[in-house]
């Protein structure tokens, strides 16, 4: 399946035609390496932390730590791949020395363990080395995306939020996007969106805004049940998820069962709320999905124009951006079409 580019702002390397902000990256931030804090460590093995950390010549230790990764003793290899994140997150330039020295299919393996702490530890630890841009190829082509997966499936919520970001890292290749979207990571985050906390929404919904850039991806999280959650999200002004949910709208829309499953979870009142009382992004955003929704549908033109759509779209037209301005215009024209015509041919609207 090809990548289908909706939008002009650019996120991730992609670019669209329908916003004028021209960067999305106000929405999304993405993620970070090893967010989850320091860890607790006895005298005796602090300091080799405070080595990992400070070493201008990690060469020898890192070496050292592969070894360990392939210990017989648990305890040494949560020791070594806690000791590898550390360092991966403090040095940027030690992710690829990293990799380089061998830690990617040890640190994989460990993702499949059935101790958490040390999934965990597996997880993050090549979260923080897929940072490194030379380094995702590698990861992917190691065997990381099933792991992950796995992870995202049954790990801690740290482990499932690490695991999203790792699979968000990965996504940016155009070519992982159809193996991670057939691994079953789709569902996944969808649920990780609906009923993780907010930082396992936040890069639930990254994950999710990356990989359905592809058309197949876009039809599994339909059918995974994402609107329900962006809609909720949407109409929550105090989730701080408002922009993110509706950026993965946007993407979404252009598929018909997209659009049905919007209408059909209550989606066109939160929109043209947003257009009323939104921020200017968010005026401009939700102005552009129901644009796509009304434009080949008398239904949902009827539908919009009866929410009260046209007064916030007016005052949209006079003082937002340019982009906006254009948006709201055509879609207040739409809006005033006389909506007598053939109904019969906009019933596929409401059925999957």
């Amino acid at each position: 399946m090809g990548t289908e580019n909706p939008m002009n702002f650019t996120y991730m390397g992609r670019s669209f035609d329908d916003l004028s902000n021209g960067d999305s990256s106000g929405a999304f931030s993405d993620c970070n390496s090893d967010r989850s804090g320091e860890f607790p460590t006895a005298s005796s093995q602090s300091r080799r932390l405070l080595i990992a950390c400070a070493s201008d010549n990690s060469d020898e230790l890192i070496r050292h730590l592969v070894l360990d990764l392939e210990s017989c003793s648990i305890e040494e290899q949560k020791q070594a791949a806690m000791e590898i994140r550390l360092l991966a997150k403090n040095k940027p330039e030690n992710r690829l020395k990293i990799a380089k020295a061998g830690a990617v299919r040890p640190l994989i393996s460990l993702i499949s363990c059935t101790d958490p702490q040390l999934q965990e530890y597996g997880v993050t630890a090549i979260l923080n080395l897929s940072l490194c841009d030379e380094n995702k190829e590698l990861i992917a082509a190691s065997g990381a995306i099933k792991p992950l997966v796995r992870a995202l499936m049954s790990g801690t919520s740290t482990a499932k939020e690490n695991a999203a970001c790792a699979l968000l890292r990965l996504s940016q290749m155009e070519e992982n996007k159809i193996a991670i979207g057939r691994s079953g990571a789709i569902p996944l985050l969808v649920n990780l969106l609906e009923n993780g906390g907010f930082r396992g929404k936040k890069d639930a919904s990254t994950a999710l805004y990356s990989l359905c850039s592809v058309k197949e991806n876009k039809i599994r999280a339909v059918k995974a049940g994402i609107m329900r959650p962006l809609v909720e999200l949407m109409a929550d002004f105090g989730s701080n998820m408002v922009d993110k949910s509706a950026f993965v709208l946007s993407v979404l829309v252009s598929m018909p069962e997209a659009r049905t499953a919007l209408v059909e979870e209550g989606g066109i009142p939160v929109l043209v709320e947003l257009v009323e009382d939104g921020t200017q992004r968010q005026k401009e955003i939700a102005a552009v999905i129901l644009l796509q929704i009304c434009e080949d549908s008398v239904l949902y033109r009827t539908m919009v124009a009866r929410e009260g759509a046209i007064p916030p779209l007016v005052a949209l037209s006079q003082s937002g951006t340019n982009r906006a301005k254009q948006k709201a215009e055509k879609l207040i024209e739409l809006l005033r079409q006389p909506r007598s015509g053939n109904y019969a041919a906009t019933t596929s609207d409401v059925s999957v």
